[in-house]
């Protein structure tokens, strides 16, 4: 089943190219990792998808109506921000809200969905602390949690591991990787090129807002892409517990022409 298509997306902002004639299709079962350079277009990409970024081309999840495209994808922005002192179990149940009628209350559904991201993520000891007092990585997960209680066959994340420790960056590209076993989608940007090997499906990798690759981990990520897209060296194995890719040395730019 297709979640999103893009046909011949092209971004422009102040005369520049941000995104250029990019087409392709998300369907479910997928984990799908976006990376690049910074700078590449990947914020850009996922907000267009979203119908949040004025674009040429077409987005299948920016043509449908605003309550229909929250209840198809939800989005976690890279921006994080908890703007009001609730608990943390009324900001998650906020992703119920697409699901819900004008003055409707959540039901016995909605509380479940509730539950099981509280759990997802290991927040259940926190869910009457004040979203706001958290550190800013508990905050994080907390806002994770909220994009999965809407409960939507698609996800989308931007840099949702930036901030965390190693436990809970594991712990939420798991999560992650057990939404898309269960037969969602699920499209996350990431600088980590490690934890993207290990948990992604499937790989798109932009530079300069173009799509220079796309399939899996361990073909796109060869040496003299890496080298030529992120100017580095790295390692690339095989071992028991999963594949293993570590950045290891920066290169030096080729001359100037």
């Amino acid at each position: 089943m297709t979640l999103l298509t893009l046909d011949r997306i092209s971004v422009t902002r102040r005369d520049r190219a941000v995104l250029r004639d990019i087409t392709l299709s998300v369907g479910a079962g997928e984990l799908v990792g976006v990376i690049g350079p910074n700078g590449a277009g990947k914020t850009t990409l996922l907000r267009t998808a979203l119908g949040l970024v004025a674009h040429e081309g077409h987005s299948s999840l920016a043509a449908l109506p605003e309550p229909a495209r929250a209840r198809a994808a939800a989005w976690l922005p890279q921006t994080r921000e908890i703007a009001w002192p609730v608990s943390v179990e009324t900001l998650v149940g906020l992703g119920r809200l697409p699901h819900l009628g004008p003055g409707r209350r959540m039901g016995a559904a909605d509380r479940v969905a509730v539950d099981h991201a509280l759990d997802a993520l290991g927040l259940g000891p926190l869910r009457p602390r004040t979203a706001t007092r958290l550190s800013g990585g508990e905050q994080a997960r907390v806002l994770i949690a909220r994009a999965l209680a809407q409960d939507t066959p698609l996800l989308l994340a931007d840099e949702p591991i930036a901030g965390l420790d190693p436990e809970h960056q594991i712990a939420t590209m798991t999560v992650f990787a057990t939404l898309a076993a269960e037969g969602r989608g699920v499209i996350v940007s990431l600088h980590d090129l490690g934890l993207a090997v290990r948990h992604c499906t499937r790989l798109l990798v932009l530079d300069h807002g173009r799509l220079v690759a796309d399939g899996p981990p361990r073909e796109v990520l060869t040496p003299d892409l890496v080298a030529r897209v992120f100017r580095v060296s790295a390692h690339f194995a095989d071992t028991p517990q999963g594949p293993v890719f570590q950045p290891l040395e920066v290169l030096p730019c080729p001359p100037s022409p």
